[in-house]
């Protein structure tokens, strides 16, 4: 597949680099490009990402990166199956358990909800750092959805992360997970609420928390550009109103008249009171 010129190799986090240094310079430089690529399009353009990953793949196998990389790729466009084998790989060689979470995800991905629930009470969990731990709960509170359990999934998602004020990169997608949940088991008052503090932490845009308080406030949005353009449609027929119109001409158009420091059991939550999928990508 085509790369830019502009894409150099050089962009690639200084890790990943430490890593590519087992290759043979030229080889670890093709890779590095074709992981630049992944991350770049990963977004914007996950199935060309996913083409630039299968290149990586098929010239660094046994780089613990590559094979990472590979498992977002095939996370990002739905391929879960693929997704979790290279997830895996990537693990064995590692050693690490900062792709447990995904693993899980991959899971529910196959629909196996509850092969996901487990793994949320095994002992990796405990050696996540918080931002792990707060993708285990989303990722868990998605799986009781899954199985038809809201309200253990509303419970799933409680903790100091969700009570805090402060904002942290997850925290939007917590908050709305929360909120989110609470709509499906008919709270909708707190559901808005939570909306709200979502969409005053998502400062990035990685949710829709605005468009979703707008439908519970029952806010309509109109698109100005196409209005206008019918306002136009309408002015041009009214003018064309009474004049007679040219042998073959077209006839005028008429007017037109839208995760924490304290581990919890998630699965421990059954009939108790209380809230996602995790966010993909």
């Amino acid at each position: 597949m085509p790369i830019p010129e502009d894409v150099t190799g050089e962009e690639i986090d200084k890790d990943v680099r430490q890593e590519l240094l087992s290759l043979p310079k030229t080889l670890a430089e093709d890779v590095a490009r074709n992981l630049v690529m992944v991350a770049k399009l990963l977004d914007e353009d996950p199935e060309r990402a996913y083409g630039y990953s299968r290149v990586a793949l098929r010239l660094a196998s046994r780089v613990a990166a590559v094979r990472e990389a590979a498992g977002f790729a095939a996370y990002a466009v739905g391929k879960y199956s693929e997704a979790l084998a290279e997830f895996r790989a990537a693990r064995r060689m590692t050693g690490g358990v900062e792709l447990w979470p995904v693993m899980a995800d991959c899971e529910r991905g196959m629909g196996r909800p509850e092969k996901a629930l487990a793994m949320a009470g095994e002992p990796e969990v405990q050696k996540l750092d918080r931002a792990g731990q707060v993708e285990m709960r989303l990722v868990a509170a998605g799986a009781r959805r899954d199985m038809g359990q809201p309200d253990a999934a509303v419970v799933t998602l409680q903790g100091p992360e969700l009570a805090s004020n402060a904002v942290h990169p997850w925290t939007a997608r917590l908050r709305y997970a929360y909120a989110d949940v609470l709509l499906e088991v008919g709270r909708e008052g707190e559901a808005r609420d939570w909306f709200a503090k979502a969409l005053e932490a998502d400062q990035g845009g990685a949710t829709d928390a605005s468009d979703r308080l707008a439908e519970l406030d029952g806010v309509e949005f109109t698109d100005v550009l196409e209005e206008s353009e019918d306002v136009d449609v309408e002015e041009a027929g009214e003018a064309g109103e009474g004049d007679e119109a040219p042998e073959a001409a077209v006839p005028p158009v008429e007017g037109h008249d839208d995760v924490t420091d304290e581990v919890i059991d998630v699965n421990d939550v059954d009939g108790e009171d209380g809230a996602g999928r995790s966010e993909k990508g």
